[in-house]
């Protein structure tokens, strides 16, 4: 069973994490930031995973301290889930338009973290409290805690909503893809993905 089950509390979260690499349940998000409830679901419903995850944090300050947590939470829960990574695809790429907007997604389990985050958004906010400047905090927490490569770029566009979404989407099923069992070896010719 690759599942993970991650509880994150600090003085600034509290986060109940439950992810299955799969199960396409239907992911329930609560975070108190609908829009990024928005972008969880479309993580989980595009990747075909099975996400649960309540979360609450100090938005009366911003919501930078709940959107990298929940990042470090996810990253600690794929990490689990994939264990020694043996028999996975490894790698997985994507390219998603969303009208006028691509963005392109490519992402290696590597076991050593990096992230390039390469999207012009400007800083407005999107719903009801996201700051667009927390998708690159979100992507690079997630990234390292995940233990994986990820490059993430917009290639153009206009919205600011349909340049996020894509980015997440664009996640979803880069990681759909590298998850997805292929055999039993582990595929490095290391011999291991978590050294």
């Amino acid at each position: 069973m690759r599942t993970a089950s991650v509880a994150r509390t600090t003085k600034e979260t509290a986060i109940e994490l439950r992810l299955d690499l799969d199960t396409r349940a239907e992911s329930n998000v609560s975070t108190g930031l609908a829009f990024f409830d928005h972008m969880l679901d479309q993580l989980a419903r595009h990747g075909g995973f099975g996400l649960e995850i309540k979360a609450k944090g100090d938005l009366e300050v911003d919501c930078h301290h709940l959107v990298e947590d929940v990042g470090l939470a996810l990253g600690d829960a794929f990490a689990t889930a994939l264990g020694d990574r043996a028999g996975i695809v490894r790698w997985g790429e994507a390219h998603v338009p969303m009208d006028e907007t691509m963005a392109r997604v490519v992402v290696d389990l590597s076991g050593r973290p990096y992230c390039v985050f390469a999207a012009d958004l400007p800083s407005v906010i999107l719903g009801n409290g996201f700051q667009t400047e927390m998708v690159r905090e979100f992507f690079h927490a997630f990234a390292t805690r995940g233990k994986l490569n990820l490059h993430a770029h917009v290639l153009y566009g206009d919205n600011t909503h349909h340049k996020v979404e894509a980015l997440f989407k664009g996640l979803a099923r880069a990681l759909g893809a590298a998850t997805r069992v292929h055999g039993s070896a582990i595929p490095s010719t290391k011999g291991t993905l978590t050294e």
